[in-house]
């Protein structure tokens, strides 16, 4: 009962929950990415590509004599550009957001009670000398 007890409090940690979360969110916008590409972005660059070399689809770009299908590849590239411009803006946005919570003062914190004693201390003896 120990162990699962202690995988409870595992998962149910914030960390383990945020990236859970983080996965999944992930896994859906990785595929909007896709169809972006694949449905929008490549058809549109392209497409005049694919007519000059008389193709009717980016798989079919293939190196002549081998089954290396490069059109692939630059769809995958594609994709992984656009994921990492959307990461890097939104990732910046959160830093900016954190330095603005940083640069808002704080309350300096409460003397402690030696530093409290030591004050009166000093005040006294001010007075008597």
């Amino acid at each position: 009962m120990a162990i699962v007890k202690e995988f409870k409090e595992f998962a149910m940690r914030g960390n383990v929950v945020d990236l859970a979360v983080a996965v999944v969110i992930g896994g859906a916008f990785g595929k909007i990415v896709s169809s972006l590409v694949d449905d929008i972005i490549t058809p549109a660059i392209l497409t005049p590509a694919l007519k000059a070399a008389h193709l009717t689809n980016l798989s079919e770009l293939v190196i002549p004599g081998t089954a290396i299908k490069y059109g692939n590849f630059l769809s995958q590239i594609i994709s992984f550009i656009i994921v990492a411009i959307a990461l890097f803006i939104v990732i910046k946005a959160i830093n900016t957001f954190k330095k603005k919570e940083e640069v808002a003062p704080s309350a300096p914190p409460a003397p402690t009670k030696e530093q409290v004693l030591l004050t009166e201390i000093r005040d006294l003896l001010a007075k008597k000398g």
